[in-house]
């Protein structure tokens, strides 16, 4: 069974190897596979993210609640809930449901304020720096 372990390896520069047993490479059953990510300059939060952020610090700070208090009622930790005041994260509406019930707010009035906010593409996407291995499907036949 160990021979079709993948084993991960991860360096400094931020380059994702994964690598396939030794028999199962020899064999031709798992090809090589490897995700290279370059390390870039850090993206810009999208406005409607940090001014949502905004807004549940600022209702945090009205009803005197710690992030950590918030974080344990909202049942997440509390750098996500720095990273989302922040503008970083990109929480889940289950996630924001639970910020909003531990705030004693709805859905509604959280968004609310964010009225003049662009919702325009900021033009970023993420791209997919991983490349899949070329599958030799004569083995398969």
């Amino acid at each position: 069974m160990d021979q079709w372990k993948l084993n991960c390896r991860v360096n400094t520069s931020i380059n994702v190897v994964f690598t396939a047993s030794r028999i199962s490479l020899q064999m031709g059953i798992l090809p090589t596979m490897s995700a290279k990510r370059f390390a870039a300059a850090p993206a810009k939060p999208a406005p409607i993210s940090v001014a949502l952020g905004g807004r549940i610090k600022q209702r945090r700070h009205e009803v005197e609640k710690s992030q950590e208090t918030l974080a344990f009622e909202a049942h997440v930790d509390r750098t996500y809930i720095s990273a989302i005041e922040r503008g970083i994260a990109n929480p889940s509406i289950e996630t924001l449901a639970n910020i909003c019930y531990a705030l004693n707010v709805t859905l509604a009035e959280l968004f609310e304020p964010l009225g003049g906010v662009s919702l325009a593409p900021t033009g970023e996407r993420r791209t997919n720096a991983a490349t899949p291995p070329e599958i030799k499907r004569s083995r398969f036949r």
